[in-house]
């Protein structure tokens, strides 16, 4: 087995607890839509208790875990066995949001552990100092997004894009760099990912939204617009 592959750029997206039960199904299966649509990677942060049926129904998604814990078979009664989310069919996890806030040393053995079952790390980071020390660790994927702006339907400023993204592939250019805090519409999609960043990805700005579903295939198909744009700029292989 390896890490699934990742086609740039991607576009990310979750529920959050602003939706639970059968709507959340529903709302997987309009991502998937959207990825096979635009053949645009779809990467879907799934609650615990619905990963294995969105697997199992949205072939098409790259699908996370939001957080998982460290212990090995054995004893850690609720506690989030890594094995188990891979057996449901989770293929990331999600690290450090800031609603699961970490220790650098608690991401560095998380990381360790994921890639122990070829598992994706996509560790979030709240300032740029936190973004280069991550950096460090190895992952995967680094999302740096302002705390306070998660949800808030404010996106990140175009500098702290940019200096978030130069910290972070001056330290390792193998990390894939995501924006997300705050984003509502899909030129904000399009613009972060022409700034340079590899993906972005909004949940909130999607789930209070009046059309949900429209416009998450509109973001989607921002993404897909960007990727042709990068194309024609030679900035991005065909």
């Amino acid at each position: 087995m390896s890490k699934v592959k990742i086609r740039t750029p991607f576009f990310e997206t979750s529920v959050k607890c602003y939706i639970y039960g059968d709507a959340v199904l529903e709302f997987a299966k309009a991502c998937n839509a959207a990825s096979v649509k635009y053949d645009v990677d779809v990467l879907f942060i799934s609650p615990y208790t619905d990963i294995r049926r969105i697997r199992e129904n949205c072939p098409d998604l790259i699908i996370l875990a939001p957080y998982m814990d460290t212990l090995r078979l054995g004893r850690g009664m609720a506690d989030v066995l890594p094995e188990a989310l891979k057996a449901a069919g989770a293929q990331g996890v999600v690290i450090n949001h800031c609603e699961r806030p970490m220790t650098l040393t608690a991401i560095k053995k998380t990381i360790d552990r994921a890639n122990e079952l070829d598992l994706f790390s996509f560790v979030c980071a709240d300032t740029i100092e936190e973004a280069k020390a991550i950096a460090q660790l190895g992952p995967d994927i680094i999302n740096p997004e302002p705390s306070e702006l998660i949800g808030s339907g404010q996106a990140s400023d175009m500098g702290y894009v940019m200096e978030a993204i130069n910290a972070v592939k001056a330290i390792n250019p193998d990390i894939l760099v995501e924006q997300a805090a705050g984003i509502t519409t899909a030129q904000q999609i399009y613009d972060f990912i022409m700034a340079g960043s590899e993906a972005a990805g909004s949940a909130s700005g999607i789930l209070n939204s009046e059309r949900p579903f429209e416009l998450l295939d509109e973001m989607v198909s921002y993404v897909k617009k960007a990727r042709e744009d990068l194309i024609k700029l030679g900035r991005l292989k065909a």
